[in-house]
């Protein structure tokens, strides 16, 4: 399913929710200005954004998740890959990894990833 892209501050905002839902409005408030450093007004407009966006809920004064954090790193992950790398994931990881190594165990997760959802298999 295709979630609606986030601002930076929009995404942090939203980690905010997803780390401590549900949330009262008035905490999600007081957990803005100190990390965020935004007023009562800036916290409550963006709230009513992500809430008609579909990406949070404001309902009785407490703020769930209507999105799991894990969908809108996947949108997110896949528009950089499909925005800067014109969708090729080997380009992206080419680019991204630049001279860095990896442990076995790493290497060894990453294959584990690739072979889970190789084109054909269906069973991860």
């Amino acid at each position: 399913m295709d979630h609606p892209r986030l601002a930076e501050g929009e995404y942090r905002f939203a980690c905010i929710v997803w780390e401590h839902e549900p949330l009262p409005s008035g905490k999600l408030v007081e957990l803005s200005r100190q990390e965020l450093g935004w007023k009562k007004s800036t916290t409550y407009t963006v709230l009513k954004k992500l809430a008609e966006k579909g990406v949070l809920r404001n309902e009785n004064a407490v703020v769930t998740a209507a999105v799991p954090k894990e969908e809108i790193l996947r949108e997110e992950s896949r528009a950089v890959v499909d925005r800067t790398f014109e969708g090729s994931l080997p380009s992206f990881l080419a680019h991204f990894m630049g001279g860095k190594t990896i442990s076995d165990a790493e290497a060894d997760e990453l294959k584990a990833i690739i072979d889970r959802f190789r084109e054909g298999d269906h069973h991860g």
